[in-house]
């Protein structure tokens, strides 16, 4: 009772992905976005012709459409070119270039490879007792202990 009386509760805020509708399936960011486009094409209306304000307004319209309410693989669409511009200024294979001195290079030209050719890794050779054990001590989870089991 005295654990209970100390003990706090918290809510756990659940759906955080969802964004808050305030005009029917509106969200905010849909909103000004909408919003912005309609005061830039009206804008264009005022000062461009005809044809231009048409294609303008097309063009406008579109990106309005696209940032609003495209989504990619769950995210909104302005989040996900900014990860593609991302993407797309680091490069995809990175390469270290060491840079050798004039000594380095008399270093490694004269020094022996022949201690390097004599280290040869010489194999053990496998038994199948051996693939037995450990495929048990894998399928028990470690419990099993070849050494006390013999």
């Amino acid at each position: 009772m005295i654990h209970e009386m100390f003990m706090q509760q918290f809510v756990v805020p659940q759906f955080i992905e969802v964004e808050d509708k305030i005009f029917g399936p509106i969200t905010t960011r849909q909103f000004i976005i909408l919003l912005a486009a309609g005061i830039t094409i009206f804008g264009t209306y005022r000062l461009a012709d005809t044809t231009l304000f048409i294609t303008i307004a097309v063009i406008i319209g579109l990106i309005a459409i696209v940032f609003s309410f495209v989504r990619v693989n769950g995210q909104v669409f302005h989040i996900f070119l900014l990860n593609i511009i991302q993407t797309m200024k680091r490069p995809g294979l990175r390469i270290w270039h060491k840079a050798y001195t004039d000594k380095d290079l008399e270093y490694y030209l004269h020094s022996g490879d022949d201690d390097e050719i004599s280290d040869i890794v010489k194999k053990k050779a496998v038994h199948k007792q051996h693939i037995k054990d450990l495929s048990l001590v894998v399928n028990t989870g470690g419990y099993y202990r070849p050494d006390e089991h013999v």
